[in-house]
């Protein structure tokens, strides 16, 4: 139960933030984060409940959520993950080396283009 003296302290904060021209809702907010998009990697493999979770605090916190990219690079995912394997020394080849040897992204990119058509 709120006393007749807390509450009054709390009005005349409001009336303070008021007057001054802040909004009582962000007054003790931080600032909006410099990036609004997110990306999180889907893996097929690994429980799917936590990514709801952080979905819906993601937008609570102003991201894009990730379900609205459409852009997806399998060759820079590749190149991601083959350089922190390098640089983990858990393989040798470099990302650039993978890439040329290890797939033909022909048919890959000629169904990119008519998805997008």
């Amino acid at each position: 139960m709120m006393d007749r003296r807390r509450f009054l302290r709390g009005t005349t904060a409001l009336g303070t933030a008021a007057v001054v021209g802040a909004s009582a809702s962000r007054s003790d907010a931080e600032p909006p984060p410099e990036t609004t998009r997110l990306r999180l990697a889907k893996i097929p493999g690994i429980c799917q409940a936590p990514q709801y979770v952080a979905d819906a605090l993601f937008q609570a916190e102003g991201f894009i959520p990730y379900g609205r990219w459409r852009d997806f690079d399998p060759i820079d995912t590749i190149r991601v993950y083959a350089l922190r394997l390098h640089e983990a020394g858990m393989i040798k080849s470099s990302p650039q080396k993978i890439l040329s040897q290890g797939a033909n992204w022909r048919s890959f990119n000629e169904l990119r283009k008519e998805l997008k058509a």
